[in-house]
């Protein structure tokens, strides 16, 4: 009965192996991305981003319908395309960074409805805001792949300027000149990734595999390749029972999959060895001397 219900559906039907792979791969790219997220504090921007890359992704649907090709490249572009944007508003108004952005993603993702609706159907609409991991097919997989690959790569390569500039920013300029090439690539990375979400789960829930598992590191490790490792292995778990969740019940795969992680949030808000509600109401006893 077990086997039945939690491996059967991954041996039966390749579609289910395909949606497993992709999650896998969007775990092990997405979440090292999601805790830099949260430790700069940029959350929110790369809740704002994944709203921004929706009017090039639909141009791109506009010209091509649902090819591959297009809407990525268009999700690309738009998503560079707001970032640069948003900063030189930033920097040459004295507008926050954050403000500027949220102007920025309300209008992309009014415009990406607009273009979508204008040429498509609501199942179109449907399919770009939600995605639809279990119509994944190989190319899309390989896609998925690839850009999981590169961003652990370029991750591995700007590692270093990265965390000691999460951690403290003014050091890092006054013993080098890394932290803004870091930075630059540590954006790029965001909006491949969210590209790469947005392929499975929709520009609406693209983010969600990045910040949530992010957030549940950081009830149980304070130690930055613990909370990488534990993030990596919450957002694997979310997309695996996601995917059986769904494939029992009639629940969506992109939302079923994000209300697993949340659940796990949850838990992990409560129970968290790090600043969890129950340890903070029931600490362990200190050494006494």
């Amino acid at each position: 009965m077990l086997y039945d219900a939690l491996i059967g559906p991954f041996t039966e039907f390749e579609f289910m192996r395909r949606a497993l792979a992709a999650v896998i791969a969007l775990a092990l790219a997405g979440a090292p991305i999601g805790v830099f997220l949260m430790l700069r504090r940029m959350s929110l921007v790369g809740d704002a981003m994944a709203h921004a890359i929706l009017p090039g992704a639909a141009v791109g649907f506009l010209l091509s319908g649902l090819n591959l090709f297009a809407m990525t490249a268009g999700g690309l572009i738009a998503g560079f395309a707001v970032a640069i944007l948003a900063g030189v508003v930033a920097r040459s108004t004295g507008l926050k960074e954050d403000a500027s952005l949220a102007t920025f993603y309300l209008a992309s993702l009014a415009l990406g409805v607009t273009i979508v609706s204008i040429k498509g159907t609501n199942i179109d609409l449907l399919h770009v805001l939600f995605g639809n991991i279990l119509a994944m097919d190989d190319q899309t997989l390989l896609v998925v792949a690839f850009n999981a690959t590169v961003t652990l790569l370029v991750l591995a390569v700007i590692y270093r300027p990265l965390v000691i500039e999460s951690v403290d920013p003014l050091f890092l300029r006054t013993v080098s000149r890394a932290g803004g090439p870091a930075h630059l690539a540590f954006l790029a990375l965001v909006v491949v990734n969210l590209v790469n979400g947005f392929q499975a789960l929709g520009t609406l829930l693209a983010v969600g595999l990045m910040i949530l598992p992010a957030g549940i590191a950081r009830f149980w490790s304070r130690d930055l390749t613990a909370m990488i490792c534990i993030a990596v292995v919450a957002a694997a778990i979310s997309g695996y029972a996601g995917l059986v969740l769904s494939f029992q019940t009639r629940v969506p795969s992109g939302p079923a999959i994000i209300l697993v992680a949340t659940m796990i949030y949850i838990v992990s808000v409560l129970f968290g060895s790090v600043g969890g509600l129950v340890r903070q109401m029931f600490p362990g006893r200190h050494l006494e001397a």
